[in-house]
């Protein structure tokens, strides 16, 4: 199983990754080139904690703080990836969002990133509080609804980016349980791997965004 999952989880940074440059070295207006550097950030922050993982599986060795520490970085570039993601669909649209959305986008994810840099989360010890686990994930959740409701409303208008918002949805319909109660039940851990899918996808969507346009 760790073998299987380890594979999985390289492969999906080769992808991620892989996209990012692609779409970078392709682009050819800015919705394409912030397309781009999203995957980028995505696969790059990811395999902070990723790489990790998959070394903790075939070396003797204590990694506790380099997850801990991996989890941080990839909170944190998984807020700016979002951020990225809405203005992905701004500019994609052509719409111009209203203030009131800028501001929930802007201070949900400034406060989700600012809380996670509180040392009371436990990252060296890769333990985190329930406590501090909901109170950094409710505003990465209110990001997350804003960035889909602005890709859900725009879903009528067709193109490679239609379904962007449901995988929005689905993602964090596998990753809030993970979050607060894989520390009671391990196995639910395993909803990872189908969030990581609904990134996949997304990102397959900007390889075909960057085709149309």
């Amino acid at each position: 199983m760790k073998y299987g999952e380890s594979a999985f989880d390289l492969l999906y940074l080769l992808t991620a990754i892989g996209i990012g440059i692609f779409l970078c070295a392709k682009a050819k207006n800015r919705a394409q080139r912030l397309m781009g550097i999203a995957a980028l950030v995505l696969g790059i922050g990811d395999a902070f904690h990723l790489v990790p993982r998959v070394l903790n599986y075939i070396i003797e060795a204590d990694f506790t703080a380099a997850l801990g520490i991996g989890k941080l970085v990839t909170s944190i570039t998984m807020t700016v990836f979002y951020v990225l993601l809405y203005r992905i669909g701004c500019l994609y649209y052509g719409e111009q969002p209203p203030y009131r959305a800028q501001r929930i986008v802007i201070w949900s994810s400034a406060e989700r990133i600012m809380l996670c840099l509180f040392p009371q989360n436990g990252w060296l010890q890769n333990e985190s509080p329930l406590l501090w686990g909901v109170a950094r994930n409710v505003p990465f959740a209110v990001l997350g609804a804003a960035v889909m409701l602005l890709f859900f409303r725009n879903r009528k208008n067709g193109g490679p980016l239609r379904l962007v918002w449901l995988w929005i949805t689905l993602s964090f319909a596998f990753y809030l349980p993970v979050a607060f109660g894989a520390g009671f039940l391990p196995i639910l851990g395993m909803l990872m791997l189908p969030k990581t899918i609904c990134y996949v996808a997304i990102l397959f969507a900007f390889c075909a965004a960057a085709k149309e346009r």
